[in-house]
């Protein structure tokens, strides 16, 4: 298996529901998203997928987050947007955009700050 890498970010704010206090209120967070895809073999160019494919469907889906509050969003209507369903929704979101054979979305990090991150894991689709 191979495993590629890529990371962005984006500006955003929003407001958690019934965790401690502090994070209750309207707040915003420059999130660091980590990327992970990976596939079992190399197409005939020698890559797994074109970084540079990655990295514009990555950056379309930053565009969706950035600068809003993403508890406004159709995503998060019925949740938190927590750093764990931040990196839900862009899992969901880029598998969905992703059309090469055999290519799947291995995790997504969403680092809040510096020291605090949460990553999600897909499943792996049935063989």
């Amino acid at each position: 298996m191979f495993e590629l890498k890529v990371t962005n970010h984006f500006a955003a704010a929003h407001q958690l529901k019934m965790v401690a206090k502090k994070c209750e209120n309207l707040h915003g967070h420059n999130w660091r998203i980590e990327v992970r895809i990976a596939g079992d073999r190399l197409n005939n160019a020698g890559v797994v997928m074109d970084f540079g494919i990655i990295k514009q469907h990555v950056s379309d889906i930053m565009k969706t987050l950035d600068h809003k509050f993403l508890n406004d969003l159709a995503f998060f209507k019925n949740s938190n947007p927590s750093s764990e369903n931040i990196a839900k929704y862009i899992a969901e979101t880029l598998q969905d955009k992703i059309t090469e054979k055999d290519v799947r979305v291995t995790s997504i990090t969403a680092w809040e700050s510096d020291d605090a991150c949460a990553t999600y894991f897909p499943d792996k689709p049935a063989a």
